[in-house]
């Protein structure tokens, strides 16, 4: 992940993920608020578990990425059967990867062999994976220190979002705001890895002062003095609050949008189907009377209304 691609694929990935998350809950709300229930995963139609392949084949490929192609064309282990010391941020990355690919293939086999608390585990599992790209990111061998050490920190808070909120699903699984904010933070995760691919990794991006340098085998940001790096700290801060008023207005937009959308389809699919029911009804209501009692009845109804009206 110490590479432009490393930092831009893998947030593609949080990024579309929050996104269906975030569309898919909406659309759930709008129909049927009383009837939410929301997931880790959202199943399709054609495909029922399009999520978690996606999530496995993602994972797969940033594991042979981060093994056998970055850096440049290197071997994961010395001929000594060590690994170098270049190569231990591509390792943590690894595991970040490998936790959320068996999250994934167990969320699939709970669900093919119906536990009862399959909902739960699976919860479970993916906090897990969350908790464990905290616990890396924070306790990372690289890249905590000068402007890494910035971006990686606020990325840590929104990691944190994800793990609570993720814990929280499994007792609060129809609580529609829970799922909004851990659909949201991981679209605003991605979206910060995304940031953190071309601010660090783009010489013409990389703040005033600062510079790339090479080191065991990574380009790393340092900047000449304290006042260029307390400089380019407070453009991370500002760029941050900047991604936090979009993602904010972005998410909240949609769901005023979706609710629109969707609510005006179920007030009209509602008004259908009354319709259609009071027609059924008065069809069944026909078959079941004799036409010759029917015209009686109506004529004794009508005989005896103006008889109780005088008396």
């Amino acid at each position: 992940m110490g590479t432009l691609q490393g930092h831009v694929l893998p947030g593609s990935v949080f990024l579309f993920l929050g996104l269906w998350h975030l569309v898919n809950h909406i659309k759930l709300h709008v129909q049927n608020p009383r009837a939410f229930h929301f997931s880790p995963w959202v199943p399709t139609t054609k495909i029922r578990y399009f999520e978690l392949y996606y999530i496995m084949a993602s994972c797969s490929a940033a594991i042979i990425v981060e093994l056998f192609i970055q850096p440049d064309h290197h071997h994961p282990f010395d001929k000594d059967g060590t690994i170098p010391s270049n190569h231990l941020q591509n390792f943590e990355h690894l595991f970040i990867f490998s936790m959320f690919s068996i999250y994934a293939g167990f969320a699939i086999l709970l669900d093919k062999f119906e536990t009862k608390a399959q909902t739960e585990l699976t919860h479970l599992l993916l906090a897990i994976a969350f908790g464990h790209q905290l616990l890396v990111i924070h306790l990372h061998s690289t890249g905590n220190m000068g402007i890494q050490g910035q971006y990686h920190m606020l990325l840590q808070m929104l990691i944190l979002i994800s793990f609570i909120t993720t814990l929280m699903g499994i007792g609060y699984q129809k609580s529609f705001i829970v799922s909004f904010i851990r659909s949201v933070s991981m679209f605003f995760q991605g979206l910060w890895l995304i940031a953190m691919g071309f601010m660090l990794w783009t010489r013409s991006l990389i703040p005033k002062g600062c510079f790339l340098n090479l080191e065991q085998g990574h380009n790393v940001v340092r900047c000449h003095g304290d006042e260029a790096l307390e400089r380019a700290k407070s453009l991370v801060n500002i760029q941050f609050s900047w991604y936090l008023f979009l993602v904010t207005i972005f998410s909240v937009s949609l769901y005023l949008f979706m609710n629109k959308i969707y609510k005006k389809r179920v007030d009209q699919s509602r008004t259908m189907y009354d319709h259609e029911q009071a027609h059924e009804d008065i069809e069944a209501q026909r078959k079941t009377r004799n036409p010759d009692e029917s015209e009686s009845f109506l004529l004794t109804e009508n005989s005896f209304v103006p008889l109780n009206m005088e008396m």
